[in-house]
């Protein structure tokens, strides 16, 4: 990361990165101008009173929960990518995400379902957190008891895979027996959502994903050994086992911190790693870990502030737009190349 030019790209990256920050706490159903956000950063003061609390109170720490679900996205897709050494293996590939939403699903749709009194939505976000971070921890624990016994990490993949279809499956029954109301709440939250992070669940959310990250810095060089197979690693002296689990771990916390708090957010963990070896045009995990959570904090925040629809009442899901931007991204990076020849 010595070298000038990649230099030069993390600074054009951290620019466009405050740049859309700035743009983001200003777009909205009220617009406040950009000038006015940015003067206030310095230390100025807005010109309407109401703009302070709009911008303090809610804008921020949405923004703010777009940053650490961009970095705890991206960097778990990078992980997967890297390990499994295929290119369109994401975050929740091992099922964490589907884990997270059969927590709240069997949170909101089981009363009505099986006759129970459960969830009126009396609790608010702290249950729907802890719901969807129990499930994620469940899944996360079948994991680790399979990586435990399966030491080849293609079916380790495959089980994830499998994992996650039988939680959907199950997710899909509870739907089909819920009442409409229940229905239409478990689908408002699997849209995704920014704005219903208050800011004490923030530091909660701040915390998870720092915990995330340990495993990853602990073993950051390892990764670039894996770009030649389990075989090669071994050969460096890379402990696989652990690896893998640290793999595990690290995904699970990020990937299921951002389910618990902000509801399944696709595409970011596929796409972003690799618009950040696009970008900076290389493999080694030193500059594309930084990079990644660079790019997938300025990548939400854009899709955010897309998502506002600046000037109108009505707000889009977050996932319906990073699924618009998502997708079209990966559909061309498979025209544009041959994925093998990243790895």
């Amino acid at each position: 990361m010595r070298n000038k030019p990649t230099c030069f790209l993390f600074l054009i990256g951290i620019l466009i990165c405050l740049l859309l920050f700035a743009m983001n706490l200003a777009s909205g159903s009220v617009l406040i101008p950009i000038q006015e956000v940015m003067g206030r950063f310095v230390g100025g003061e807005f010109s309407k009173s109401s703009w302070e609390t709009i911008v303090i109170g809610y804008r921020i720490p949405k923004a703010f929960t777009a940053i650490l679900a961009g970095i705890g996205l991206s960097l778990s897709g990078l992980q997967m990518q890297t390990f499994f050494r295929n290119p369109l293996a994401g975050p929740y590939v091992l099922g964490v995400s589907s884990g997270a939403g059969l927590g709240v699903a069997l949170l909101i749709m089981a009363g009505s379902a099986f006759g129970w009194s459960i969830y009126s939505g009396g609790f608010g976000i702290w249950a729907v957190v802890f719901s969807a971070t129990l499930g994620s921890i469940l899944v996360l624990l079948l994991m680790s008891l399979t990586a435990w016994k399966v030491k080849d990490s293609m079916t380790l993949l495959i089980v994830g895979l499998m994992f996650g279809s039988a939680v959907s499956a199950l997710i899909s029954v509870l739907s089909y027996f819920s009442g409409a109301d229940q229905l239409k709440m478990f689908t408002i939250w699997s849209m995704g959502s920014l704005g219903s992070t208050q800011p004490d669940q923030l530091v909660a959310f701040l915390v998870a994903v720092l915990l995330g990250l340990l495993p990853l810095l602990v073993n950051l060089k390892s990764f670039n050994a894996m770009l030649l197979g389990e075989a090669y690693a071994e050969s460096m002296g890379v402990n696989v086992h652990r690896l893998r689990w640290a793999m595990i771990v690290s995904t699970g916390i990020l990937a299921g911190s951002v389910t618990a708090f902000c509801g399944p957010i696709a595409f970011i963990g596929i796409a972003v790693p690799h618009m950040a070896r696009l970008v900076f045009k290389t493999g080694d995990h030193r500059i594309l870990f930084p990079a990644s959570a660079l790019i997938g904090a300025a990548v939400l925040l854009a899709c955010d502030t897309i998502s506002q629809l600046p000037g109108s009442a009505q707000t889009l899901p977050i996932n319906a737009v990073t699924s618009l931007v998502g997708a079209p991204m990966v559909i061309w990076l498979i025209l544009r190349r041959n994925f093998s020849k990243e790895f």
